[in-house]
């Protein structure tokens, strides 16, 4: 359980310093040139690579190499199962601890076939952003949105089957309302959300 910790405390440094030196108490640039501030869709594209980069390391030298060696394996009921998270878990844990630190950064894994009718998009900005994905994965699709009185910057990048593990999982899972996941395939998407304030 330590290594868990360590490695969810990792992932959010790592995303802190990022959001502190890409200037927190900076405003977001305007449209105008020689605006102080830092646009929103940067900030988005730094965390999306800390996020990227923590997830590969997780899965890579962490997950794989545990497995490989026999000392521990992922699995879905980890608490219970004494096991590490698998990558997909691990990446909507961390992403929890970030929305508790306050600052009102999100990020999360979003899908069209979800696993978990919680991970579905919340918004018809995040389900016609992962309809766009399915067909033109090259680019994040980025915009505006509301909740309640507060603005936020939403980037969804989509989130490929990097692995035959993800595809194997998705498509033997019980829950799973999709069964024919192939590799590179978009699986889903990680959605960010950024406070425009």
């Amino acid at each position: 359980m330590d290594h868990i910790r360590i490695v969810f405390r990792t992932a959010i440094l790592a995303l802190l310093i990022v959001w502190l030196w890409s200037g927190v108490s900076l405003p977001f640039a305007k449209d105008s040139p020689g605006t102080a501030g830092i646009l929103p869709e940067k900030v988005a594209d730094y965390l999306h690579a800390v996020i990227e980069a923590d997830r590969t390391i997780y899965t890579t030298h962490i997950v794989n190499r545990m497995q490989e060696k026999g000392i521990v394996a992922a699995a879905e009921h980890w608490e219970q199962d004494n096991a590490l998270p698998l990558p997909a878990q691990f990446l909507q844990h961390s992403g929890r601890l970030v929305a508790e630190g306050g600052l009102g950064i999100r990020y999360r894994l979003i899908g069209l076939s979800p696993i978990y009718p919680r991970n579905a998009p919340a918004t018809d900005f995040e389900r016609k952003a992962l309809e766009t994905l399915r067909r033109q994965p090259e680019r994040p699709v980025t915009g505006m949105v509301a909740s309640g009185k507060k603005q936020y910057f939403q980037a969804i990048y989509p989130d490929r089957a990097v692995s035959s593990a993800c595809v194997t999982c998705h498509n033997s899972h019980p829950l799973s309302p999709k069964r024919d996941f192939k590799l590179n395939e978009v699986m889903g998407a990680i959605a960010i959300t950024i406070p425009l304030e």
